[in-house]
């Protein structure tokens, strides 16, 4: 499996970065997208990569309907999309209300795109499979949200999803910004899967702080033996550090080319 980085918060060699995410994946003859940032800054990059997205891609996955994931959409048409119900509500920050949802409606989801919603886990082919919503179990994780809804309710970003990759009876697990938990995204890519073994996990973790979450995500990844870790994009500083200490991570920058 090849994952190339088309949008990353950190620049790398030639090109450049925004605050968004964007991965290109290429497994057993199929391409895909893996969220497309807030701009047209994830097809400019690949055209220095020598890639055509609009030419190459036929499938798009929406990790959740944040600006920073699925703006970058505005740039795209006529492609199978896939995401969760509640990809396209209107949502706010708490704290100066700002609109950071998507800029297009379902409506023109619709109009641009097949587009597939999917609450249940979506197999894309047998070996590809769009997580769907993510059960929250665990006491450490999603217990808290900066977010509102157009309601003024508490928005979980419950539409928050991930993508698994099955190779050689193991599992690849993309995420774009774990509002649900990374350590509840995994439990539930093994149990969708009945698969233990994790070769990797990569893109935002959502950590901020060297605090209770990330001591307690760290010793989950302790017990489940991950061989790549790849935190990133929303995952801070102080708890990028703790990872480092305990597993020499390497930050992933645009343009980087992981072989999987």
């Amino acid at each position: 499996m090849k994952l190339t980085v088309l949008c990353e918060n950190v620049a790398g060699g030639r090109l450049q970065a925004e605050h968004g995410l964007s991965y290109l994946i290429e497994y057993k003859g199929e391409t895909l997208l893996f969220d497309t940032g807030h701009s047209d800054l994830f097809i400019k990059n690949a055209k220095v990569l020598g890639i055509d997205v609009q030419q190459k891609v036929k499938t798009i996955v929406l990790s959740h309907g944040h600006w920073d994931h699925g703006n970058g959409l505005t740039h795209l048409t006529n492609k199978t999309l896939i995401a969760h119900p509640s990809a396209t509500i209107k949502r706010y920050r708490k704290t100066d209300n700002s609109y950071i949802g998507l800029s297009l409606s379902k409506s023109d989801l619709q109009q641009r795109f097949s587009y597939i919603e999917s609450k249940k886990a979506y197999f894309i082919q047998p070996h590809i499979l769009f997580l769907g919503e993510i059960p929250r179990l665990n006491n450490f994780e999603a217990q808290h949200t900066t977010f509102k809804d157009e309601n003024g309710s508490d928005d979980f970003v419950l539409d928050d999803s991930a993508l698994v990759i099955i190779k050689n009876n193991a599992l690849i697990i993309l995420v774009g910004c774990s509002h649900a938990g990374v350590c509840n995204i995994i439990d539930y890519a093994k149990q969708i899967t009945s698969i233990d073994k994790i070769e990797a996990v990569i893109g935002g973790f959502h950590l901020k702080k060297k605090d209770y979450q990330s001591q307690k995500t760290i010793e989950y990844f302790c017990k489940i033996n991950v061989n790549k870790i790849h935190p990133t994009h929303c995952t801070e500083l102080p708890a990028l550090s703790l990872f480092y200490e305990i597993f020499g991570i390497r930050q992933l920058k645009t343009g980087d080319v992981l072989e999987l």
